[in-house]
């Protein structure tokens, strides 16, 4: 019996040896996955605090991305204005400028800006000078003297004996 309390004793210390390495292994890997599962916290609490700046910036963003927006379209009705008005006023300058310009044709001052109508009033201008100084030459080439021609002295070469005589008596009875 010794023989079997010997063996049994050593596998007592052999399975008290493992008992002992398994609760050192055990509490091992409880510490183990114990700091792993805080790590995992300390992330997770990172991520939700990034999380929570991002959608914070999100709202801002989401903020002035409105107010843009509202900017962009009280922008664009006062340019629709502003743009009715400028029209409306080419049209009254157009108006007053064929009013002033009474000698130019009506068709041919033209323009959408004030600066297409100036140029356009400069070009008739030009245009109905130029057709004035044509018109003016050409009067000054063809002038006729005003009333009947002076009378010259008949020729009496082409005159038969009868018609010589009965024009020196019809002169002597004027004279």
């Amino acid at each position: 019996m010794p023989e079997n309390e010997t063996q049994e004793t050593q596998e007592n210390l052999v399975l008290e040896r493992s008992e002992g390495q398994n609760e050192a292994s055990a509490a091992d890997e409880l510490a183990a996955i114990k700091a792993q599962l805080e790590d995992e916290q300390k992330a997770k609490a990172a991520i939700e605090e990034s999380l929570t700046g991002k959608d914070a910036r999100i709202a801002e963003l989401e903020t002035a991305l409105s107010e843009a927006k509202q900017g962009s379209e009280a922008t664009a009705v006062e340019l629709a204005s502003t743009r009715e008005a400028k029209d409306a006023a080419v049209a009254k300058y157009l108006v007053m400028a064929k009013a002033l310009n009474p000698q130019l044709p009506e068709g041919i001052i033209t323009g959408e800006s004030i600066e297409e109508i100036d140029a356009s009033v400069e070009k008739a201008k030009a245009t109905v000078e130029a057709v004035k100084q044509s018109l003016q030459a050409e009067a000054a080439a063809t002038k006729v003297p005003a009333g009947a021609p002076t009378r010259g002295a008949i020729s009496l070469e082409g005159m038969s004996p009868r018609e010589k005589i009965a024009y020196a008596i019809s002169r002597q009875r004027r004279e």
